[in-house]
């Protein structure tokens, strides 16, 4: 079982330092999800992680889903509401797996593929790190990597190939940013790994400032900035780039 994410004096700051208001969420029942078919025969599929504010309705106003199937017409799209109260709990990464993930790889689809925006996309790499090779490709959208100590920590240091983070460590409540941060060190020595792990963010991001620590990380044709700020209106049409342009790469068009 995955160790807890967050919870206790750490949850405080994580919310101090995303601020403002998040998304409710009854933990006491499964993640709730919505499924926008695929207009043509399903052979995909992508989930979708909210940021800390969106609900379902937001995510299909989002047009998120639209932007997927401009690129892949065969995917089905799954909006999952992993709002911050099942990171509360301690252990968001195991129920996307089991309520989420799990269930959508038994249905047969021959790709699924994450992605989340701010800290949807936090969740993403922290499923990665408890999941390895249980989604066949991330599309990180401007993902929320850890507060202003652990950034100051790994660019002093040079970046994250230079970081050491010192012996690794059970994720828990004053640690976890650590842990992920050397989840996403290990990227580096693994091509194959991220050779379908994309990232999109805004020009004006307000989360733009961690960006260059995790563009070296990455092949530099799968790190899209485009105009714009902290909003779906970038990370939609952007998702939709690195769709297609992973269709592109796997065909050799590209």
């Amino acid at each position: 079982m995955p160790p807890p994410l967050l919870r206790g004096p750490l949850l405080l700051a994580f919310i101090g330092a995303l601020a403002a208001c998040t998304a409710r969420g009854d933990i006491a029942k499964p993640i709730p999800t919505a499924l926008i078919p695929a207009p043509q025969e399903p052979q995909r599929l992508v989930v979708v992680l909210p940021g800390r504010a969106d609900s379902l309705e937001v995510l299909r106003r989002s047009g998120i889903a639209e932007a997927i199937h401009g690129s892949w017409p065969d995917a089905d799209v799954l909006l999952a509401e992993l709002t911050m109260p099942y990171y509360i709990e301690g252990n968001a990464p195991q129920r996307l797996h089991e309520e989420v993930i799990a269930p959508a790889r038994q249905r047969g689809y021959r790709e699924v593929w994450l992605s989340g925006a701010s800290l949807g996309g936090m969740g993403s790499v922290m499923y990665d790190r408890a999941y390895p090779g249980q989604v066949d490709g991330i599309v990180l959208l401007a993902p929320y990597l850890g507060d202003e100590a652990i950034l100051r920590e790994i660019t002093d240091a040079g970046g994250a190939t230079s970081w050491d983070p010192g012996p690794p460590q059970p994720v828990g409540t004053d640690n976890w940013q650590r842990e992920m941060w050397r989840h996403l060190r290990s990227w580096a020595d693994n091509p194959e790994h991220t050779r379908n792990v994309w990232l999109a963010y805004g020009e004006r991001d307000r989360l733009r400032s961690a960006m260059p620590l995790l563009t070296p990380l990455l092949r530099a044709d799968h790190v899209l900035v485009r105009p714009g700020g902290h909003a779906w209106r970038v990370w939609s049409p952007a998702l939709g780039e690195a769709l297609q342009a992973a269709s592109e790469e796997s065909s050799g068009t590209r």
